[in-house]
């Protein structure tokens, strides 16, 4: 997965407990529990905004962009890519 999800480290900051938070944002552990483990296809921008105002936190410090591996490219250098091999 290329985006990590940082819920945990952010929890243990602000020494916050799962079951807490989770009855803050209206949501289950279990909900939670996937969302921090990363086996959520997708999480709402409402659901990380409530997240967010409970743990007095931005998104960037709960989200993190990693490639899949060290090959992969960004979008630009696969639309430049893209134009070469097409003759543009």
């Amino acid at each position: 997965m290329a985006i990590i999800i940082r819920l945990d480290v952010m929890l243990a900051r602000r020494k916050v407990k799962s079951k807490d938070l989770a009855a803050a944002i209206g949501s289950t552990e279990a909900n939670l529990s996937k969302l921090k483990s990363g086996h959520m296809k997708g999480v709402k921008f409402e659901t990380l905004d409530r997240i967010c105002a409970v743990l007095q936190c931005q998104p960037g410090d709960l989200l993190e962009y990693a490639p899949d591996s060290p090959g992969d490219e960004d979008l630009g250098g696969k639309v430049t890519r893209l134009a070469r091999v097409s003759g543009e």
